[in-house]
C-alpha cells in the first residue's frame, strides 16, 4: 500500500516503576500502530503486552481494510485465550494488557481499543480523544482491574483488558484522514502527566511526530514519571 504517513514512537520505564510492561508497534508499510500497557507485574504485565505487539506485527496484511481488522481481533482474542490459560497455569490471578491499534483505510482511519490506552486526533488545533476508557471511577491515577484484588482508596477498575476474562470485546471508532491530521496513542503514563490541554497545546507546538514524540517524553519526565510512558505519533501527509 503507498505510505501516506510519518510516524515516531517510543516506551520507557519512568522514574518510579522498576520495569517498563509497556510495548509499542509502529507498521508504516501496513498501516498499523499499537500501543499495549502489561497488567500483573513484572514478568507478567511486559509478557502480556511483548506478546500483543510481536503478534500484531506478524500479521500479513491483503484484502481489504476490514479482513485486517478481522484478523487484528482475531489475534487478540487468541492472545486473550493465551493469557488466561498462562495465568492458570502460573497460579497467578492476571496476566493481561490493555491496548490501544490504529489502522489505515483509504477514507478514513479505525481504531480499536480494550482498557484505558488511549487515542487522540489533533486536526484544525483541537485535539480530542476519540478512545473512551473502559475504567469505572472516574478521572484518577491509579487503575486496577476488578476482578484481580481491591483497588485501593483513591483508584479505578479498569472494567476491560486483555488477559481478564473469557470473552474479549475490542471497541472501535472510524475517525478522518486527512492531510494535516495527526494521531496520538498512548499509555497512561502519558495522561497521568499532563492534561488534554497540555497535550493539544504541544500537539499545535510540535507538527512533526518525532519533535511531538519527545516534547511529549521531556514533559512526562520532567514531572513525577509515576507510570511507564509509552506513545506513537502518527501525522498524515497531503
Amino acid at each position: 500500500m503507498t505510505t501516506r504517513y510519518v510516524s515516531a514512537g517510543r516506551t520507557v520505564t519512568g522514574k518510579v516503576r522498576k520495569h517498563n510492561e509497556d510495548a509499542i508497534l509502529v507498521r508504516d508499510e501496513v498501516g498499523m500502530w499499537v500501543v499495549a500497557d502489561g497488567l500483573g507485574g513484572h514478568a507478567a504485565g511486559d509478557y502480556a503486552s511483548t506478546m500483543i505487539v510481536e503478534r500484531l506485527g506478524a500479521l500479513p496484511r491483503a484484502g481489504g481494510v476490514f479482513d485486517f481488522i478481522e484478523s487484528i481481533e482475531d489475534a487478540l482474542v487468541e492472545i486473550n485465550s493465551d493469557l488466561l490459560q498462562t495465568a492458570a497455569t502460573r497460579g497467578v490471578d492476571l496476566i493481561g494488557s490493555t491496548v490501544v491499534v490504529l489502522v489505515s483505510a483509504t477514507d478514513f482511519m479505525l481504531c480499536g481499543w480494550v482498557g484505558d490506552s488511549r487515542a487522540y486526533c489533533y486536526e484544525g488545533d483541537r485535539l480530542r480523544q476519540i478512545t473512551r476508557d473502559h475504567v469505572h471511577g472516574g478521572d484518577v491515577d491509579v487503575t486496577h482491574f476488578g476482578g484481580a484484588s481491591p483497588p485501593a482508596a483513591g483508584s479505578g477498575v479498569l472494567t476491560r483488558a486483555v488477559g481478564a476474562e473469557e470473552q474479549l470485546f475490542v471497541d472501535w471508532v472510524v475517525a478522518a484522514n486527512r492531510p494535516g491530521t495527526a494521531f496520538v496513542l498512548c499509555s497512561d503514563g502519558i495522561n497521568k502527566e499532563m492534561s488534554d490541554a497540555e497535550l493539544q497545546e504541544q500537539c499545535r507546538l510540535h507538527p512533526q511526530p518525532q519533535d511531538l514524540v519527545e516534547s511529549l517524553f521531556d514533559l512526562a519526565m520532567g514531572r513525577a514519571g509515576r507510570d511507564n510512558i509509552s506513545a506513537v505519533v502518527i501525522g498524515l501527509q497531503a
